[in-house]
């Protein structure tokens, strides 16, 4: 890792990240609020120095076909956009995931539904680990609370895409991609020749060799038979991402009486309140979701017969509240705080929730 320390938001720690990892390729649209995302590779052009091309394309439509196109290539592309231009997408996110092809996509979310508000979210996240578009399948998704985290999850998410050969999404919200923290960023890294792709990628669409059949990707298959057995494929490689990833943080849970769980922006306030609850002699602990998908279900069922209660506080109707209810099973009391429409709740106004809920008034 490099040594420089840099004071940035966060989407623009994104952007650097990519442009370090070696990315051959960003399409995208400007959107609130994720737009620094695109200004910054523009502004870096990184086309001049590492050859990595950006591309504002005429949408969000054309922007995930573009990277479906380049993904085929066993390129390192990659999109971003915001919960209503994410939701245009979906369409080519499950022929990417169908065809079993690497990318990464980035969604800072903003509230909604329809165009809501230019304000944080955490509104999409049911669309982030249920699948979002057409078919049976799952999504990679990380997500980071800090700067820092912006940066590490994109190398992190290219690595883990190309390692499962699947697309991965960085889930953030417009607290994390706006807010400006000192980062340290990846050194830099060399693009991959064509060569090495086909070496490390040989499903790629890259030209065909005398030595082998012609590589073809498609998600079409007219025999119901046959489609089964490529949806059976999947199922089987899902499974096994779900055996060897999980990434959760755990504060304060040793002796908690209550937990608190959440996850990005909100994860965040939820230390806070955590520190006002004990102030107040309630023992509360936090975990945090670090993949979203997979959830860490054992490990916050290991809690289960524990404590008293769970409190998820989402930024939201209450969403990933479901998956802590599915991890405990009805082995104890799991409750939901939130807010909506890009209001950010306040540390008190959990403590409170706390309170008013489990009745500890």
């Amino acid at each position: 890792m490099s040594e420089e320390i840099f004071l940035m938001k966060g989407n623009e720690a994104i952007a650097h990240a990519a442009i370090r990892y070696g990315a051959d390729g960003y399409f995208g649209y400007p959107i609130t609020p994720q737009s620094e995302i695109l200004e910054t590779l523009m502004n870096e052009a990184p086309w001049k120095t590492t050859g990595m091309i950006v591309l504002q394309a005429e949408s969000e439509t054309a922007s995930i076909n573009m990277v479906y196109g380049g993904a085929g290539c066993g390129k390192a592309v990659m999109t971003s956009s915001s919960s209503p231009g994410m939701s245009l997408m979906l369409e080519g996110v499950s022929y990417i995931a169908a065809g079993e092809l690497p990318c990464l996509l980035v969604n800072v979310m903003r509230g909604g539904p329809g165009l809501g508000t230019i304000q944080p979210s955490q509104a999409d996240y049911f669309q982030a680990v249920k699948g979002g578009g057409h078919g049976d399948y799952k999504l990679i998704t990380l997500a980071p609370s800090s700067v820092q985290e912006m940066s590490d999850f994109v190398v992190l998410g290219f690595d883990l895409a190309f390692k499962y050969q699947t697309p991965v999404m960085i889930l953030t919200d417009g607290v994390i991609g706006q807010m400006m923290e000192k980062v340290k960023l990846p050194a830099y890294k060399r693009r991959r020749t064509d060569a090495e792709i086909r070496e490390q990628c040989p499903w790629a669409t890259l030209g065909k060799p005398d030595s082998r059949k012609p590589n073809i990707i498609t998600t079409l298959e007219l025999d119901s038979q046959k489609m089964e057995i490529n949806n059976l494929r999947l199922q089987a490689k899902y499974k096994k991402i779900e055996n060897e990833l999980c990434m959760h943080q755990e504060i304060n849970c040793e002796d908690a009486d209550y937990i608190l769980v959440a996850f990005g922006s909100a994860a965040r306030l939820c230390q806070k309140a955590m520190e006002l609850a004990r102030a107040k002699g309630i023992k509360v602990g936090l975990i945090r979701p670090i993949t979203l998908w997979p959830f860490p279900s054992k490990e916050i069922d290991k809690y289960s017969s524990k404590i008293k209660g769970i409190l998820t506080v989402e930024m939201n109707a209450g969403q990933m509240v479901e998956d802590v209810r599915l991890s405990v099973n009805g082995k104890v009391r799991v409750e939901h705080y939130g807010r909506m429409g890009g209001i950010v709740p306040t540390p008190s106004e959990v403590v409170d929730a706390l309170e008013n809920k489990f009745g500890l008034e």
